[in-house]
């Protein structure tokens, strides 16, 4: 089982946050959860990077998924943390690391507080999940709710404008809506959610309202 690569990242993808992390003379496949990947300015960073990237490594390989799924985290915490998570049923480690967009301590409290709304604020999760996930790990994460935050940590703040502008653009241009519908289903979800911050929590909450 691999549970450390130290390389450097080769390639990456901006949307499913996967890099390719040469280690030697082989490149690996690695998933990065959206704190990991915004905490490490992965996004910003130059592919001529001569710098070596530390990963703590959690590998899935199953039967029915012999391909290796390796999943990377910037620390042993983090990776802690991940596998109480998909001890939680139906919560399988892709959705997991889709899920982590919060800082691990926010995710925490949450769940020791048992804080439905705030657990669905997690990409991928329901309120089904969420409460499944509370009622599974409440009384298990304490230590993790008391972890430090780096700033940079925090997902990136995008000027309310910019934000639905960038959205709209993306619905019309790669998504097949019409304009007047995007319009409508961005501004009718940002008046209902006003502290909405990234892209990336914008467009989950234009998919749970049409759901």
């Amino acid at each position: 089982m691999i549970g450390f690569l130290k390389g450097r990242v080769i390639s990456r993808d901006e949307e499913s946050e996967i890099i390719t992390l040469l280690v030697g003379q082989v490149g690996y496949e690695v998933r990065l959860p959206h704190i990991v990947y915004r905490g490490l300015e992965i996004h910003r960073m130059s592919l001529e990077n001569e710098t070596d990237l530390e990963l703590f490594i959690y590998q899935h390989q199953t039967e029915r998924t012999p391909k290796p799924l390796l999943i990377g985290f910037r620390n042993e915490v983090e990776r802690e943390f991940f596998t109480k998570l998909i001890s939680v049923q139906d919560i399988g480690p892709t959705a997991a690391a889709k899920a982590l967009t919060m800082p691990i301590r926010t995710i925490a409290r949450a769940i020791e507080e048992r804080d439905i709304t705030t657990l669905t604020k997690l990409s991928g999760i329901g309120k089904t999940k969420a409460e499944k996930i509370a009622a599974t790990l409440a009384g298990k994460v304490a230590k993790f709710a008391l972890m430090q935050v780096e700033e940079r940590e925090l997902p990136e703040a995008v000027p309310t404008d910019e934000l639905r502008a960038q959205v709209i653009e993306v619905l019309t241009s790669q998504l097949g809506y019409k304009r007047s519908e995007a319009v409508a289903m961005v501004d009718e979800v940002l008046t209902e959610n006003p502290g909405i911050q990234t892209p990336e929590e914008l467009f989950d909450a234009v998919y749970r309202a049409r759901r």
